[in-house]
């Protein structure tokens, strides 16, 4: 036989049988982690409704906006205001803010 196929116990390689406690152990580990895990997806889903309500508003503000603006003769977009979001959102969220301000702009004024 090849040397080290078996452990010098007789037994094949491989983990070892783990003690009771540290079966227990790893038992209350796994239930705590499943009720963290329930309680962070709970909160995952409040963010989320969270963020489509504000999503929704703020696309409603944004569209009455629009509205005043093109009421008193102004034009339906400010390009410098847009650009000012972009940047906030670039600075806050890196590259990636940029494409979700780009979504939240399009959902407040509408197809161009």
């Amino acid at each position: 036989m090849a040397r080290g196929f078996f452990h010098a116990q007789g037994r094949p390689p491989g983990p070892r049988p783990r003690s009771e406690s540290a079966r227990k152990e790893t038992l209350m580990k796994t239930e705590v982690t499943t009720d963290e895990l329930e309680a962070l997806r709970t909160e995952i889903n409040a963010l989320d409704d969270e963020l489509i309500r504000l999503w929704q508003r703020r696309a409603a503000v944004s569209k009455r906006i629009g509205e005043i603006r093109m009421a008193n003769g102004g034009t339906r977009l400010v390009l410098d205001r847009e650009r000012a979001i972009l940047e906030k959102y670039r600075t806050a969220l890196g590259e990636d803010g940029v494409q979700i301000a780009m979504l939240v702009l399009r959902a407040g004024r509408g197809p161009l």
